[in-house]
């Protein structure tokens, strides 16, 4: 792969954050009444908030999906497929039971430190068993990512068959499907962003290493690059940007699976490139469902604000079954 110049790669995170802003600003002239302008100084608050959540986990989610797609091998990989999103899901879930609200410490924690912690015990909960012999497989990787989620989606669907009353005003739909959180406190946006742009700082710091994920172990060794050590840290560091996003917007799905893949159409495959273009395309897809989100409440058959993890969705599957089908068999 060629190296870019310092000066191109400075003027690609400018076009990238340029096309961020752009799209943020055109977001904000979106009502949920249906009016577009640009809002009034007492509405602008109201409107710059979502726009800037949904701009935080979108590019989180896409940077951690551009990570596990290298460091797996795997161009399907997500970033909740290591249990992050049924783990923060279950563990925020849990935290809202009235059973558990009289506990002191779940109540001091608060619902998106639970989810935080929640992601990150379910993420090591897989580290664990699949390194336990102090490497880290892809295959071994994946398989027990996906035990785990489905272990965790299990106990959340038993724990509400159970309860049998919603603990939240959203229901249980909240906690599946994922959407912009509008009660959250300040401070609390202010962690999850300092948490991811600590993770995201360390990826673009290992960027050009990961671009050898997808080479065999041994060959990948003979250029000097220690693949199970750069697993065990790009893992840890996408899970920990994953974990950030999922504690203030519940598991909104393919957004990480959608983003590395357009972003490889503009810039190609380098990691040292695909990052904040896919990290920009990140924010702006989510910023754009949640500007979607905000005019769909206005049109009579829907009349409601839907979750942006419906929308999100909605996108991502036809776009998961389109790669599907046109992915080419390794020779």
């Amino acid at each position: 792969m060629k190296r870019w110049s310092a000066g191109r790669m400075l003027a690609l995170y400018g076009l990238s954050a340029v096309g961020w802003a752009l799209v943020a600003l055109g977001c904000l002239m979106v009502g949920s009444t249906g009016s577009i302008g640009w809002p009034d100084r007492a509405v602008l608050g109201f409107r710059l908030e979502p726009v800037l959540l949904a701009s935080l986990v979108g590019a989180a989610l896409a940077a951690a999906g551009v990570t596990y797609q290298a460091l797996l091998a795997n161009p399907l990989a997500d970033p909740y497929l290591l249990g992050t999103s049924s783990g923060a899901m279950l563990a925020s879930y849990l935290g809202t039971l009235p059973a558990l609200t009289t506990i002191s410490i779940t109540g001091l924690l608060g619902q998106q430190a639970m989810a935080f912690l929640g992601g990150l015990l379910a993420v090591t909960t897989v580290l664990a068993i699949a390194g336990h012999r102090g490497r880290l497989e892809p295959v071994t990787l994946i398989l027990v990512g996906v035990i785990v989620n489905s272990f965790c989606s299990a106990v959340f669907l038993l724990v509400n068959a159970v309860v049998k009353d919603p603990a939240t005003p959203g229901g249980p739909l909240l906690f599946l499907v994922g959407g912009l959180q509008t009660n959250l406190q300040r401070w609390q946006m202010i962690a999850s962003a300092v948490v991811a742009a600590a993770a995201w700082g360390m990826t673009a710091y290992l960027a050009g290493v990961l671009n050898v994920g997808s080479m065999e172990d041994a060959e990948a060794e003979s250029l000097g690059v220690p693949i199970n050590r750069l697993r065990w840290i790009g893992v840890g560091t996408a899970s920990l940007m994953t974990a950030a996003a999922v504690a203030v917007s519940g598991p909104i799905g393919f957004v990480g699976l959608i983003c590395p893949h357009l972003g490889r159409l503009f810039v190609g495959p380098d990691v040292r490139r695909l990052l904040p273009v896919a990290t920009a395309l990140g924010a702006i897809l989510l910023c754009s469902a949640d500007a979607a989100a905000r005019k769909l409440a206005s049109v009579g058959p829907v009349g409601t604000y839907l979750p942006v993890g419906v929308i999100t969705s909605m996108l991502g599957g036809p776009f998961f079954l389109m790669l599907l089908l046109t992915r080419k068999p390794r020779a």
